[in-house]
């Protein structure tokens, strides 16, 4: 399966932001899926291997639990992938943060200002 198809489906892509925060056992994993889907626990043990399978995710056994965690290897090749089409937003990006440093020095100046106008009238 193509990196693309494994992470067209919204639940997989979910799953993977879970997995992003950290390590997370199939049980967390499914009660948060089910709640936010209302899939069945073995459509997200579906979705947990078809991860596992395409170099998403990855499993290790802790006693009775299952343990999984975000595998980079695919993400690698996504990343790979994208790289022609950096160009594209990365200057909107560039623009962005700029407008945002503008925003906070901005805010900074005119709490400064208001701090300083308070104590004249004190």
């Amino acid at each position: 399966m193509h990196a693309f198809d494994v992470l067209g489906d919204p639940v997989r892509r979910r799953i993977l932001e879970l997995l992003a925060i950290g390590e997370q056992t199939s049980g967390a994993v499914t009660a948060t899926i089910r709640a936010e889907f209302g899939i069945s626990q073995p459509a997200v043990s579906q979705h947990l291997k078809v991860l596992r399978d395409n170099g998403f995710a990855t499993v290790r056994p802790d006693g009775a639990r299952r343990l999984y965690a975000v595998d980079d290897t695919a993400l690698r090749e996504v990343d790979e992938w994208l790289a022609p089409f950096r160009r594209f937003w990365a200057p909107h990006l560039s623009a962005m943060a700029t407008e945002v440093a503008r925003g906070r020095r901005r805010r900074r100046l005119d709490a400064a200002r208001g701090a300083t106008s308070q104590e004249e009238t004190e």
